[in-house]
């Protein structure tokens, strides 16, 4: 059996396509129907580990979760994390392939990037009854659309019905949809079934009038408008760092100030996402010296080029503010990359990271750092060493790191290795996820709030499972609500599973 397929594809980038698409996944598992999500290239710094180890865009994950099916290479087959300007790591099928340059990849490896793709899809649809695909950008750049295997070639691929995005909370809405249609070929446009406005805030009766128009001047139904969804559901990429909920201190505003450094090329930024939640805590991201005040906790995120960003922060006069601010004792906390950068070297013999050269790190934990080029990418857990805590998580990282001097690991990991480092109030580890441990975080809140002479919160906290549930299920309501679900169904000639 082949499955049926639906294509969410947008105006522009963030328009909300990865939202759309996970609340698709979870309404169609709530149907009753095996569905899985699939995008055929992503470019993103924010990945996911699967079960057998393979690195794919993190929106996928999270899909294939709101699908509640497991995560596999085939839902994201080409993944380009961006290490430098204009060069790329080419991921294939969740293993490192190959460093390229933009121009490399669009004239040499699109042709074998293609037909990698669509053996992918191939493979979910006779394994799948419905596949929710995710494009990318827009389908209609005229400069890139030879080129692209993200989005029309896909939904060809897949025999997709393809649902077209626009956001109206940017403006121009109208425009961005109509625009897009016409610069589309006659059998790609063809394939647009139905059109969602998204990110809608207001009374829907304004916008009356204007469907109307559209659907007459288009001839293509609009499906729906959904409203500007405040769900916890982790963002893709960094240029959704904008919108996110980033809570902002000003003037005492919060009980416990958060400063995440905003590195240029940061990854995995979802890992800051549960600190969100905290009762009290405020959480701003700094790219400034003059930015960073004084924050009660500061924390170095998972970056794609450790040393150079390492030097970006030097230059930008950040170094001094870390330093200072670890030595009033106040908690420093590195992830991964952030990790390494807070020890005493990091070595790169094999010009892993660039130029080869060695550079000294921020000394402020007695570990050192040797970049090798075996990736290592897997799911993990450990005990939080000196006590029985249990803590779950993922790691994606080049650099070996060793202890060199007197200093507990952070965790005893399954099978006897160690992670990370505590020394202090300074605290690396490689764990991605590690605040997405609920219990573990809210430990850590009532300890920065204890340094401060404040009163412990509640240990009683919801798991992240818990969590993660809430808000593909709200994702799907809203979307159900919003849209014709009834005309989706007759779109895509799917029929209910009673």
């Amino acid at each position: 059996m082949t499955a049926k397929a639906v294509m969410i594809q947008g105006t522009s980038s963030d328009v909300g396509k990865s939202m759309l698409a996970t609340a698709l996944c979870r309404h169609f598992s709530n149907a009753g129907f095996r569905v899985a999500p699939f995008k055929s290239q992503n470019m993103a710094l924010n990945s996911f580990v699967t079960t057998t180890g393979g690195e794919i865009g993190r929106a996928q994950g999270v899909q294939a979760e709101a699908a509640r099916v497991d995560a596999t290479t085939d839902m994201n087959p080409i993944l380009l994390k961006p290490k430098h300007d204009m060069m790329s790591e080419i991921i294939v099928h969740g293993k490192p392939y190959v460093d390229m340059t933009a121009s490399d990849y669009r004239n040499r490896f699109v042709d074998e990037a293609l037909p990698i793709a669509e053996a992918a899809i191939q493979r979910l649809q006779q394994d799948y009854d419905v596949i929710v695909l995710e494009g990318a950008g827009s389908p209609a750049e005229i400069n890139l659309k030879a080129r692209d295997i993200a989005n029309m070639k896909m939904a060809h691929a897949a025999d997709a019905d393809v649902l077209l995005v626009a956001d109206i909370d940017r403006g121009g809405v109208f425009a961005s949809i109509v625009g897009t249609l016409a610069l589309l070929d006659a059998d790609e446009r063809a394939r647009v079934k139905g059109i969602i406005i998204n990110k809608f805030r207001g009374m829907k009766e304004l916008l009356d009038d204007g469907l109307v128009w559209l659907e007459d001047y288009t001839g293509i139904p609009v499906l729906g408008v959904v409203p500007y969804m405040n769900v916890q559901i982790e963002a893709e990429d960094s240029l959704a760092l904008s919108a996110l909920r980033f809570k902002k201190p000003q003037h005492d505003e919060f009980d416990i100030d958060v400063a995440v450094i905003q590195l240029p090329r940061i990854s995995n930024f979802t890992d800051i996402d549960p600190l969100m939640d905290e009762p009290g805590v405020g959480v701003r991201f700094v790219k400034t010296a003059a930015a960073f005040g004084k924050p009660d906790v500061v924390i170095i995120p998972g970056t794609k080029s450790t040393i150079d960003d390492l030097r970006w922060l030097r230059a930008e006069g950040l170094e001094t503010c870390i330093l200072n601010h670890a030595q009033q004792k106040k908690q420093t906390i590195g992830i991964c990359g952030g990790y390494q950068m807070l020890g005493e070297q990091l070595l790169d013999p094999d010009a892993i990271e660039g130029d080869g050269q060695q550079e000294a790190g921020l000394a402020l934990l007695p570990i050192t750092t040797t970049f090798v080029g075996e990736k290592r990418t897997v799911q993990t857990s450990g005990t939080r060493y000196g006590t029985e805590q249990v803590l779950t998580g993922y790691e994606i990282h080049l650099g070996r790191t060793e202890r060199i001097a007197d200093c507990a690991p952070f965790l005893l990991l399954d099978g006897g290795r160690t992670d990370g480092a505590v020394c202090d109030h300074v605290l690396g580890t490689y764990f991605h996820g590690v605040f997405h441990n609920r219990d573990f975080t809210r430990e850590l809140v009532n300890a920065w709030r204890t340094q401060k002479g404040l009163a412990p919160l509640s240990s009683d906290v919801q798991s992240e499972k818990e969590l993660r549930e809430q808000a593909y299920n709200i994702a799907a309501q809203q979307f159900e609500q919003a849209v014709d679900m009834d005309k989706l169904y007759d779109i895509m000639g799917l029929a209910r599973v009673q």
